[in-house]
This record gives C-alpha cells, structure tokens and sequence, in this order.
C-alpha cells in the first residue's frame, strides 16, 4: 500500500463548505475521508454526495453503531446504499450485533469494510475501570474486544498506536488496523488519551491513520500531509 494510501483525513466540523474544501485541497494527497457524527447530523446523508463530488473516492462513515442486533443490521443496510468504503460498528455491542452487520453488509455485490471501535482513545484504564466499569484496563480490553470482532467476522478495528502492535501480533495479516488519536511530532494532544505520530502508528502494525486538527487546523494542510506521507515512507 503507498504511504499516502493509509492517511484517512478526519473531516471534524459541522461546516459543509469547509468539509467539501478540505476533500478538494487533500483528495491529490491522501486514500479517503473520515465523515463523523457531527457533519452527518449538520449535513444529512447527502453529504456523501457532495464531498464524492469534490474528489473523495473512498469514504469512511465513522457511525460507530451500537444498538440491539436487528436494529444495526437494518441500520448497516440502509448505509450500503450510500456507497461508502468503509463503516464501523462498536464492539462492546456484542458478537451477535457484529454478526448481524456482517450478514446486511454482504446482503450487497460491494459490501463496505466493517470495522469493531474497541476502546475509545480518550479513555485511560484508570476511567476504564472507574467510570464504564471494566476489570481490564485498556490494553487488555482493546485485544478482548479486537479477538471478538475477528470472531464475529469483522473486516478489523480501531485501535490506539498503543494497542495496534499487540492486535497485530495476535490477530495476525489481513485484519485491518485504524488507528485514530495521529498527532506530528510537537501537536498537542486535545481530548486524545492514546496519541502517537504517524511513524510510531505503522511501525506498530497499523494500515490506515486517522487524521484531523494535525492537518486541518495547520496554516498550510497539504505541507503537513506531504510531511506524513514522508514520515510514513521513511
């Protein structure tokens, strides 16, 4: 995979304009787009449409589904009609909710990638343990949840850099890696816990990196994702 290939640019804003500017500046440079809650919900689902418009050949609906089963699957298949190349579900829903969003996804010729969101990487294993209730800390919540995915027939996870190399290791080739909470070298680290550079995420396994503020926010965003694309291939 070509190093521009893996960076995912996190379109984070409730701006439709600046969302479609941002796809027609970076689309030369890098695999896709992130498309959250925040610009669905200010946009609609027509904004699938518009950013494809401006040049975003692969997009990734970062949905992160959580709901019984029967609700997900109707709510998976709905979503392959909108032509995205990838969406994810959250793990904690269980085997039997990923099952089911696995067997509506492939209900299609071109079924997207499905990925499992194990921990969120603005959680420690401190709030781990304190507020959601877990006896695993990160780490181990991380693979319990990535082996279960896998199990359920998921495409890969997301996962922190500080996990990947371990989801790597037991899960082996051919299971995807997404990993979010991608800072350069001197960025501040926001609302991320588990952050780490663009070198340090594919040296531990990862194949796609989720970016945002790092290049959206900088003055000149494509110097900053050239400046990824470099480090990636050194």
């Amino acid at each position: 995979m070509q190093a521009r290939q893996r960076i995912l640019i996190a379109l984070d804003t409730s701006d439709v304009e600046q969302a479609v500017r941002w796809v027609r500046l970076l689309s030369p440079y890098v695999g896709g787009f992130k498309v959250g809650l925040e610009l669905v919900h200010a946009a609609g689902f027509g904004i699938f449409d518009r950013l494809r418009e401006a040049g975003a050949e692969r997009i990734f609906y970062d949905a992160k589904l959580h709901d019984i089963p029967n609700t997900v699957a109707r709510a998976v298949r709905a979503i392959t009609s909108m032509g995205v190349w990838m969406v994810n579900v959250h793990a904690s829903g269980g085997r039997a909710m990923m099952e089911a969003a696995v067997e509506a996804a492939h209900s299609v010729s071109e079924p997207p990638l499905l990925i499992a969101v194990t921990v969120l990487t603005s959680l420690s294993s401190r709030e781990l343990r304190e507020q959601i209730g877990t006896r695993r800390g990160a780490a181990n919540q991380v693979m319990h949840l990535a082996s279960l995915a896998k199990e359920s027939g998921m495409d890969g996870v997301v996962a922190s850099v500080q996990e990947a190399r371990a989801v790597r290791r037991q899960l082996g080739e051919g299971f995807l890696i997404v990993t979010p909470g991608i800072r350069l070298a001197g960025d501040s680290a926001d609302d991320q816990r588990r952050v780490a550079t663009p070198s340090q995420a594919v040296r531990s396994g990862a194949d796609y990196l989720v970016i945002g503020r790092s290049v959206t926010a900088d003055p000149d965003p494509v110097g900053r994702v050239l400046q990824v694309v470099e480090e990636i291939e050194e």
